[in-house]
């Protein structure tokens, strides 16, 4: 990475405490752990999959800005759109965006229903079970497929995901966040990965 994203990642380190201090956006307990449990784990993508410029993303349910931020950050010839119900909390990201200089990010306040256009991935981090995901995203994911792999939902979850899965068995990819990174965070991770 340049100076410059690096410096960007170092705004993120700054802003996300002070904006927590007045809006719950990491829990209180977290906030202490955000570089591993909130910015790396949004790269974990970076390991799955490099996104090639002009790649379009909808970020669903980025709450403060995750996954979508920091991605942003990493992949600055990448187009965002983070969307979520939460006002406050995208108000956080906006912020940090801004005061970042991160440029290729557009955010929408409301329900995902209410986006519009194609886009070439759909991310998420723990935002709801796999078939609730699919169904809603399957509308904004494009036909036009510019990366190494086929255009779909990639989510970061945690846990015991056979039953979410069970209905994807086929289709979708699970990696182990732990097999890129070793911190005892990850050791329950995974990136799902499903082309849609």
């Amino acid at each position: 990475m340049s100076s410059h994203q690096l410096e960007q990642f170092g705004v993120m380190m700054r802003a996300y405490p002070e904006w927590n201090a007045k809006i719950n956006v990491i829990s209180r307990k977290d906030i202490d752990n955000l570089e591993i449990n909130h910015i790396l784990h949004s790269l974990a993508l970076v390991k799955f999959v490099k996104f090639t410029p002009g790649t379009r993303i909808l970020d669903l349910g980025t709450g403060g800005g995750f996954p979508g931020l920091p991605l942003s950050v990493y992949y600055p010839e990448v187009s965002f759109l983070l969307v979520d119900r939460i006002a406050k909390k995208l108000k956080v990201a906006q912020d940090i965006a801004q005061k970042a200089g991160i440029t290729n990010v557009v955010f929408q306040h409301g329900d995902v229903l209410e986006v519009k256009g194609k886009y070439d991935f759909v991310v998420s981090r723990a935002v709801m079970p796999l078939p609730d995901m699919v169904k809603l995203v399957r509308r904004y994911v494009s036909n036009d497929h510019a990366n190494a792999i086929p255009n779909g939902l990639l989510c970061l979850k945690g846990g015991d995901l056979n039953d979410e899965l069970s209905r994807f068995k086929k289709e979708a990819l699970v990696d182990e966040i732990s097999s890129y990174f070793k911190e005892e965070f990850f050791k329950t991770k995974k990136i799902v990965y499903l082309p849609l």
